[in-house]
């Protein structure tokens, strides 16, 4: 079963950032790093990264996949297409739920007395 981690492994951190960036200038719009997938396997392929940002005006997080090799100048950055769906891959429970919001939950107990969350899919 895929972990999903908030935090990036220190020996990782500077390859997410550089794929961060990139996808960043590549969009045309600024996303946060919020999360990593498997991060024990990452340092044996390509880096899965849950990014946080505004696309077509709205907040989005998307799940992407990023070859990050060091090279003399920083750090060389290809986004790595998804493969094609297996039957019963776990892929789809690595996806935000349609329509996540980055914020939503700050928002809504500001709001209310009293906030019931239900959680869907096991990781959002």
């Amino acid at each position: 079963m895929p972990t999903i981690e908030e935090t990036i492994p220190d020996h990782l951190v500077d390859a997410a950032e550089a794929a961060r960036a990139w996808f960043s200038t590549d969009q045309g719009s600024e996303f946060k790093l919020t999360g990593i997938v498997d991060p024990t396997e990452s340092g044996d392929g390509p880096l899965q990264l849950i990014l946080c940002g505004t696309q077509a005006g709205q907040e989005v997080c998307l799940r992407e996949r990023f070859d990050v090799r060091s090279g003399a100048g920083g750090f060389e950055v290809a986004h790595v297409a998804d493969p094609p769906p297996v039957f019963g891959s776990v892929a789809p429970l690595l996806d935000p739920p349609e329509g996540e919001r980055a914020g939503w939950l700050d928002e809504t107990i500001a709001r209310h007395a009293f906030t019931v969350i239900l959680f869907y899919r096991g990781f959002w």
